[in-house]
């Protein structure tokens, strides 16, 4: 393999075209926009895996998992145990997508 036509191949794509240098130090990315992003794409993820459900009832219990997890106040710090009995589930049935949004958000390895 010829590393001067490896070379040359990674500084023709788009990415890299774009993403110069000068670019880079004169254009500094305004926080907030960054942070507007950030969340944005966070929420969209959150969104995406609860929309995973394929009914109402279950997209009704992937949101309540996503609020044990984030905010457990807002749900009266309702325990997973309990959550299953409302929904009519097995416990391991809300354990698995409780462990399968962690995993999905990057919360557990």
């Amino acid at each position: 393999m010829n590393i001067q036509n490896n070379k040359t191949n990674h500084q023709d794509t788009p990415a890299r075209a774009s993403a110069s240098d000068e670019a880079f130090f004169a254009d500094p990315i305004d926080p907030k926009v960054e942070a507007r992003a950030m969340t944005l794409e966070a929420l969209t993820h959150v969104l995406l895996w609860i929309s995973e459900g394929s009914t109402l009832v279950q997209r009704g219990l992937r949101s309540t998992i996503v609020l044990r997890q984030v905010r457990p106040d807002l749900i009266g710090g309702m325990t997973l145990e309990e959550i299953g009995e409302q929904a009519d589930c097995t416990r391991q049935t809300i354990h698995k997508l409780a462990d399968d949004f962690r995993k999905s958000m990057g919360l557990a390895l």
